[in-house]
């Protein structure tokens, strides 16, 4: 594990801009999503305005391309652009990576598509102080088993999605005395303490390129349909299988059901985006809510939900999880290996616990909670392998 800038890792260009999910036009584009990217537009041509870098992408000036095309993971709009750091999480195996920018936090920010002053000095002290910080600290302690970080958290509290409090301590835990030693100053290093420990969710960035990269790892299996990411742009949902490379299968992003925060509606809200559901596709998320019962606080729902909705997932799977455990359920591996032909056969689709972004660019996040994805993404994924007689038939 280690950071870098997007346009070294990603080879982004000024003027190209990552965003969660499938491909999607600014045309397209949902509010949270159109304000990600003029936020991003506007840390790269900082002597621009809202209104003028929205025009470029209006005229196509810019380029827009999928997280996943490069490698990446987003939470949320997702957006990543030229100078923003990034996370790098590697499989030591195939020495295939994977890439995440540093998490916000909560509220206005962002990913949930808000671009005020704040939110780009936010993106800006993350650039010059926090990732500088950390990659040293990170110099010093060498490289992070994220899997087995992964599954202790899960032992504490976590499903590795939207409750991220354990992963993130120890994190901190193990971060900590090589961060104030290789800081620039002790002030730095308590400021960079204090914004980590106050943001339960820094954890989730970290998650996502570690599930990206496991998930990858069966990419371009013939015939295979297992799904290898899922991921919405605010407009449509997407799937990819291990056997249909790049391809995307898409249907509607869903509306997600749960708590708003106060003096937000339904009519507030924007359907369900980002990339984070690259969690559950790997056996996080709502597949491991059994280990999390607290986060139903946070999504809504009840501790036996969360419970049954991690058994419902051993339907639509091909196997159990070996390093993450459910300790609700004697310790059973979570269920793991979305297979599309399972889903279309038992029309159960994954279980999707969310953060809820506001639909007009700007707003931020107004809630979380569960979502559906759309059944019609995974049946236009089977019927691509066709019948027998194509002489292509689905299999896993």
């Amino acid at each position: 594990m280690g950071l870098d800038t997007a346009a070294s890792t990603l080879d982004l260009g000024r003027g190209s801009f990552l965003h969660a999910g499938p491909p999607i036009t600014w045309h397209e584009a949902s509010g949270p999503l159109r304000g990600a990217l003029i936020g991003a537009a506007l840390l790269e041509f900082p002597d621009e305005s809202p209104e003028s870098v929205a025009a470029r992408f209006q005229a196509e000036q810019f380029s827009l391309e999928p997280c996943h095309h490069r490698g990446a993971v987003g939470p949320m709009a997702g957006v990543i652009s030229q100078s923003m750091p990034v996370f790098v999480v590697q499989d030591d195996v195939s020495g295939r990576e994977a890439y995440c920018t540093l998490n916000e936090g909560l509220g206005k920010v962002l990913r949930y598509g808000a671009y005020s002053k704040k939110v780009l000095d936010r993106l800006d002290w993350i650039e010059r102080v926090l990732a500088p910080a950390i990659s040293g600290a990170l110099a010093d302690t060498g490289p992070i088993d994220m899997f087995a970080m992964i599954g202790e958290a899960l032992q504490m509290g976590d499903e590795g999605h939207n409750r991220n409090r354990a992963g993130t301590s120890l994190l901190l835990r193990s971060l900590a005395p090589s961060l104030f030693e290789s800081a620039e100053s002790t002030s730095v290093a308590a400021e960079c303490f204090r914004f980590m420990a106050g943001n339960d969710h820094f954890f989730l960035n970290l998650t996502m390129p570690a599930s990206k990269v496991a998930a990858d790892a069966a990419r371009d299996i013939p015939n295979s349909t297992l799904v290898i990411a899922m991921a919405r742009n605010g407009t449509e949902f997407g799937i990819q299988l291990a056997g249909t490379g790049d391809r995307w299968f898409t249907g509607p992003s869903g509306m997600p059901k749960g708590l708003l925060f106060a003096g937000y509606s339904e009519d507030d809200a924007n359907p369900d985006i980002g990339d984070s559901t690259i969690t559950e596709t790997v056996g996080l998320g709502g597949f491991a809510m059994a280990a999390a019962p607290a986060i139903v606080t946070f999504v809504g729902g009840s501790a036996e939900l969360a419970l049954r909705s991690s058994l419902s997932m051993y339907e639509i799977t091909m196997g159990e999880h070996p390093i993450f455990r459910l300790a609700a359920l004697d310790y059973r591996g979570a269920p793991v290996g979305i297979d599309a032909a399972l889903v279309c056969r038992s029309g159960l689709v994954p279980v999707v616990n969310t953060g809820i972004a506001g639909k007009a660019a700007g707003v931020g996040q107004v809630g979380a909670g569960l979502v559906e994805p759309p059944m019609s993404a995974f049946a236009a994924a089977i019927e691509y392998f066709g019948t027998p007689s194509d002489g292509r038939e689905s299999r896993v």
